[in-house]
């Protein structure tokens, strides 16, 4: 009987963790985005500097806000049953970047969003798994 609460508490661990990780990401993204200059950008990600700068600050802007979903209504226990819609929408997100990059002939860079929709779904199933358990 004493192991389910130990699970449990592991479980709320390692989601933070993961959550904090995909914050500390999309946070990241989101700030160089809309923040540095195209040209720096686009040696980094040359897809940036291939569409509309528009374009280039709505994905800075969805990659805050995500991070903002991901970890603050948790964080400050204000609807936490946002976080795994917000995982689930960064599935979406990388969903979308996945179509993104084969429709430009960049198949091999998607491997870093697979794993993020792993991440993400895991997020998603453990936070809605707590919700429903505990």
């Amino acid at each position: 009987m004493t192991s389910e609460p130990k699970k449990s508490k592991a479980l709320h661990v390692v989601l933070w963790i993961l959550q904090i990780l995909l914050t500390a990401m999309l946070l990241w993204a989101g700030f160089t985005k809309l923040f540095e200059p195209i040209e720096k950008l686009s040696a980094m990600w040359p897809w940036t500097g291939q569409v509309p700068i528009a374009f280039v600050k709505f994905t800075g802007i969805v990659d805050v806000v995500g991070a903002m979903g991901l970890t603050l209504p948790s964080l400050l226990r204000i609807k936490p049953k946002l976080t795994p819609v917000a995982a689930i929408a960064f599935c979406v997100l990388m969903i979308c970047a996945i179509i993104f990059h084969i429709a430009r002939g960049e198949a091999s860079q998607i491997g870093i969003n697979i794993v993020l929709i792993i991440i993400a779904a895991f997020v998603a199933w453990g936070r809605l798994t707590r919700a429903v358990i505990g």
